[in-house]
Order: structure tokens, then C-alpha cells, then sequence
């Protein structure tokens, strides 16, 4: 039996999806994680959504990681765990910055949903100690975020990304 964490919701500012949409959204993206990723949850288990701006995420990445500038997603451990293990009932907090998202997604020439979506489950993945810090790490991120977001329905997000990267290696 699969489980799925209680999710808490923090609209900050203006300009986000309406919350039943935000709501659905980060359901989807977290059951999709889940199972592409074979997470193991406790049976009870929360986990807290910030949707801010800019500036507050800049606080934040400021104070808790020593980098003055806003980042498109933070995310901030219940415990630290590494891949496999089974996480404790309060999963953490994974915080989203609107302007950069916005700004990403337009550079990119993705869809705003899209790739908040990617970023929902980019942070959700680092809350059960997956990361991409060391060639090795980042390539298996990469993949269950490229495996979550085919079972939603959406395309590779890093194909354009790896194409460019083989172009300039040669």
C-alpha cells in the first residue's frame, strides 16, 4: 500500500495558481515521486508548501544557505535522510520562488505549470536526501525526475539541456 503525506499549502503572494490548482498540482507531483522513486513514507506524514516571491525566497537562501540571491526552489529536511531511507513523519518544507520560476519557464520556452511542476518534485526528491552535487548524484535525480514527470504526462525537461551540453563538449 502506497502512502501519501498530508500537504500543506502557504500562498505568500499574489500571482501564483489559484490554491485548488496548486493543491492538485503538488498532490500529483508528490504521488508521482513517490512512486517513481519507490520513496518510503511512514504512515502518517506531513509536508508544507511555501509559494512566494523573490525576495522572501532571497531571505531565505540568504540565511539558510550564506547565498544572497533568490533560487527557483529550497527545500529544508524534517530529518536527514539519505536515498532509501524511510522518511519520518514531518517531511520537511520546500519553499518556491514565483518571479524565477516565471522567468526559467519563459527562458526555456516551457510552460509555467510544467516546470513547477519539475521543481515540485526536484524538492520533494531533496527532502529524501537525493541531490546533484557529484556527477553520479545529479544523473540519478535527473532520471526519477525525468521517470515522475512522464507518469504526469510531461516531456524531459532536460533533453534541450543535454543536447546543448553534448554540442559544446565537441
Amino acid at each position: 500500500m502506497q502512502r501519501f503525506p498530508v500537504i500543506e499549502l502557504n500562498i505568500a503572494c499574489e500571482g501564483w495558481l489559484p490554491e485548488r490548482d496548486l493543491n492538485e498540482m503538488a498532490n500529483a507531483c508528490v504521488a508521482a515521486a513517490i512512486v517513481s522513486a519507490q520513496l518510503r513514507l511512514p504512515p502518517i506524514s506531513q509536508l508544507s508548501l511555501l509559494f512566494d516571491g523573490d525576495e522572501a525566497i532571497r531571505s531565505l537562501n540568504q540565511r539558510f544557505r550564506g547565498l544572497d540571491n533568490a533560487t527557483n526552489v529550497l527545500s529544508f529536511p524534517g530529518s536527514n535522510l539519505s536515498p532509501g531511507d524511510e522518511a519520518e513523519n514531518v517531511l520537511g518544507d520546500i519553499a518556491f520562488a514565483l518571479q524565477t520560476i516565471r522567468n526559467e519557464a519563459d527562458l526555456e520556452g516551457k510552460s509555467f505549470d510544467h516546470h513547477l511542476s519539475h521543481l515540485m518534485i526536484h524538492g520533494f526528491l531533496h527532502l529524501f536526501g537525493y541531490d546533484h552535487l557529484r556527477n553520479e548524484e545529479a544523473e540519478l535525480m535527473e532520471q526519477l525526475e525525468i521517470k515522475a514527470l512522464a507518469n504526469l504526462g510531461i516531456e524531459n525537461p532536460y533533453l534541450e539541456t543535454q543536447y546543448f551540453t553534448l554540442v559544446n563538449k565537441e
